[in-house]
C-alpha cells in the first residue's frame, strides 16, 4: 500500500496564506507589496508543482503506472484524479483555472498577471486544503516528515 505525506503541501499552503496576509497588509504599491505579491507567485507556482507531485503519486495507488503519468498533460491528470474521488467535477474545473492561469506566469509577471493570481488565491487555498484532506484520508499515514 503507497502512503502519501501531506505535510509539505500543508507547509506550502501555509506560507502562500501568510504571503497573502502581508501582501493586503502592505502599503499599497510599496516595495514591501510588491515583495509579497512576487512571493505568492512563486508560491502558487511551487504549490502547484507539489500537487501534481502527489496526485501522481496518489495515481499509482490506483494502479496507474509511472511512464503513463509522466506522459500525461497537467488536466488529464486533474481528471484522473476525479474518477477517482480525489477532486469532484467541481474542484477539476477550478483547477483547470488555476493551471491556465500558472501556466502564464512563465510568460507575464505583470501588473494584471499578478491582479488575476491574487483573486483566486483565496479559492485556490481553500481547494489546496480540502485536496490535503482527501488525500490523508485516502493515503495518509498521519507521519509528518517533509519528504515528498
Amino acid at each position: 500500500m503507497l502512503y502519501l505525506n501531506v505535510g509539505h503541501l500543508r507547509r506550502c499552503m501555509q506560507t502562500l496564506d501568510a504571503s497573502l496576509t502581508l501582501y493586503r497588509q502592505a502599503e499599497a504599491g510599496s516595495v514591501g507589496q510588491e515583495v509579497f505579491r512576487n512571493a505568492i507567485v512563486k508560491g502558487y507556482e511551487l504549490t502547484q508543482e507539489t500537487v501534481f507531485k502527489l496526485l501522481k503519486k496518489a495515481l499509482k495507488a490506483y494502479g496507474h503506472g509511472g511512464s503513463q503519468l509522466e506522459s500525461l498533460f497537467a488536466k488529464d491528470i486533474l481528471r484522473l484524479a476525479a474518477t477517482h474521488a480525489l477532486l469532484t467535477q467541481e474542484e477539476v474545473e477550478r483547477w483547470f483555472a488555476y493551471r491556465d492561469n500558472r501556466n502564464n506566469t512563465a510568460h507575464d509577471y505583470g501588473e494584471q498577471f499578478a491582479s488575476e493570481t491574487l483573486t483566486l488565491i483565496p479559492n485556490f487555498l481553500h481547494d489546496i486544503a480540502t485536496l490535503a484532506d482527501v488525500l490523508e484520508r485516502k493515503l495518509g499515514t498521519g507521519v509528518t516528515d517533509e519528504s515528498h
